[in-house]
């Protein structure tokens, strides 16, 4: 059987008198097969076709198919594998809205901005004590290859913040997999709240930021020697005493 779709091929359910051209005419008025109410199927695909094309238009220099509407949706379609496949290029006239996943296989060509929601550029990484890295946890790298949870002043394998913490969410996220729950992902640059401990010295706006020995826990840098490639990022806001949740400018040096 041909998979090649014949458009003047006899349909079942879609025959014509004797003698007469096989052409489906498109202006015949078919009983409503389908719902919603006032809807119209001009022909079943069933039978010999074996690729169960329901609809076909060709054109040699213009639109096969054309579809508009004044008040809603132009073209609506749904499908149990795909709601539409396209083979060859797509234009598209206008926002280009997308609910889930937009998953690609080749390269993005952008001739303007690209803006982004979230506020920090983060990477995923294999967490040794996944429980303990929540979002705002400063991390450092452990000998696997991997992060753990920071836990000493003026370390220099501080590698970032675990993104997500508060208002910010994160913009991008490299390194992403599906498979593995022992991962989360850094914020290496950009804004993210920070858990940050103040009760050695108050942390103003601006204040460079280390690791502590407060577990987790980020604190102003006071000794400039010390922390010479222990610098995590900058306070956006002050914090006179305590532990709390402080936003900052990720900056690692």
């Amino acid at each position: 059987m041909s998979s090649v779709f014949d458009p003047n091929k006899p349909v079942l359910g879609a025959s014509t008198p004797a003698g007469s051209s096989t052409s489906i005419d498109p202006n015949k008025v078919i009983p409503h097969l389908v719902t919603p109410e006032g809807a119209m199927q001009v022909f079943k695909a069933e039978g010999e076709f074996g690729d169960k094309v329901a609809i076909a238009g060709f054109s040699v220099s213009n639109f096969g198919v054309f579809a508009s509407s004044e008040q809603g949706v132009g073209l609506f379609a749904t499908g149990t594998a795909l709601a539409a496949q396209f083979e060859g290029s797509v234009a598209v006239t206008g926002n280009c809205e997308v609910t889930g996943a937009l998953h690609t296989k080749g390269d993005h060509i952008v001739d303007g901005d690209i803006q982004l929601t979230g506020e920090d550029f983060a990477e995923d990484f294999d967490v040794a004590d996944v429980e303990s890295a929540e979002p705002g946890t400063v991390m450092v790298l452990d000998d696997c290859g991997g992060v753990r949870v920071s836990d000493r002043a003026y370390d220099r394998r501080v590698a970032g913040v675990v993104s997500g913490a508060g208002s910010y969410k994160t913009a991008v996220v490299l390194g992403r997999q599906t498979e593995g729950l022992n991962r989360r992902p850094l914020a290496l640059m950009g804004k993210v709240y920070c858990m940050v401990d103040a009760s050695n010295a108050p942390i103003a706006i601006g204040d460079l930021l280390t690791t502590s020995s407060t577990p987790g826990h980020a604190m102003k840098a006071v000794n400039p020697a010390q922390a010479f490639g222990a610098v995590l990022g900058k306070a956006l806001r002050p914090l006179a005493s305590g532990r709390g949740l402080v936003p900052i400018l990720v900056a690692l040096q």
